[in-house]
């Protein structure tokens, strides 16, 4: 007698996607949190008025939203866009 392998159960293609969609999804909105909190602290050191807090924390912002714009999360006029201003808003209250 032949000695028989379990079988793969294959995945339908639509489940599949689900999955990765889901997972997209999560890791998104991950990135979208990192930003958002980001430029919080980055705002509210701008308004204490410390330069060197403010570089530091403008630098921490920039890395994340290039990493976003890496993978996808965020295009990458948004990224230059959001830094712009960024930018603009530290060089303002110095």
């Amino acid at each position: 007698m032949a000695k028989q392998e379990a079988k793969k159960t294959k995945r339908p293609t639509a489940l599949k996607r689900d999955l990765q969609n889901e997972k997209r999804r999560l890791r998104n909105k991950m990135y979208k949190s990192r930003v958002r909190t980001a430029i919080r602290s980055f705002q509210d050191s701008v308004e204490k008025g410390d330069a060197a807090v403010t570089t530091e924390k403008l630098n921490a912002v920039y890395s994340i939203l290039d990493k976003c714009a890496k993978t996808g999360v965020f295009k990458l006029n948004k990224v230059s866009r959001t830094k712009s201003r960024l930018a603009a808003r530290a060089v303002a209250k110095a």
